[in-house]
């Protein structure tokens, strides 16, 4: 028989969680971290990113202050634009950057020979970014990372999931590797609800902080 739980609207995020908590029950995260873990698998449904998100010891921290002090956070397709939490978000005075679209965008890519991912990263260098976001486009990370290692490029964290099967796990391992602050879902899990799912918490986590 299938039981359906009669409940408030409101409480069904709470409720949510409660039962991620429960069925993951102990784990090696920190509070902060583990906030990050939850939502993302209360995004996904999928119980793997326990195991799968990997934190640099400075990520959530670090992230945390880029939000606070106002910085904006770039993403690298516009559903990520869309999920990002905006309204909490705006009080901190930073916005969510998307130029995958811009015709500008379009153009140094066909110049360039590059995806549009590549060229949307190489022209938010000066957008005063805290926080990269990648779900989609293992390009984009790899771009973010040519580009911090060049010292062109500074946000104060890099949140790599792209998903796939071309470069999606290879990019991800890289940024595992790197020493500045990041988190990533390794393997080739991951997306845009993955990297939507870790800003939003980071953004509730400046609000409460």
């Amino acid at each position: 028989m299938v039981e359906i739980l009669d409940i408030a609207p409101e409480q069904i995020e709470p409720e949510s969680f409660r039962i991620i908590s429960e069925e993951l029950g102990p784990t090696s995260f920190s509070p902060q971290e583990f906030a990050v873990v939850q939502r993302t698998i209360h995004a996904t449904g999928d119980f793997s990113f326990a195991d799968n998100l990997r934190f640099h010891g400075d990520a959530v921290r670090v992230g945390i202050e880029a939000i606070r002090a106002g910085k904006n956070i770039l993403v690298d397709v516009n559903m990520a634009a869309s999920g990002v939490s905006k309204n909490l978000l705006a009080p901190f005075g930073g916005k969510v950057i998307c130029r995958i679209s811009e015709p500008e965008t379009v153009t140094l890519a066909r110049e360039k020979g590059t995806t549009r991912s590549d060229a949307a990263i190489a022209r938010s260098l000066e957008d005063n970014i805290g926080i990269v976001a990648v779900g989609n486009a293992p390009t984009a990370l790899l771009q973010t990372m040519e580009l911090v290692e060049a010292g062109l490029f500074a946000p104060e964290l890099i949140i790599g999931a792209p998903v796939g099967f071309v470069n999606a796990a290879e990019s991800k391992e890289l940024l595992a590797r790197k020493s500045y602050p990041h988190i990533v879902a390794l393997g080739r899990k991951g997306g845009t609800p993955v990297a939507v799912a870790a800003v939003n918490a980071l953004i509730r986590l400046a609000r409460a902080a």
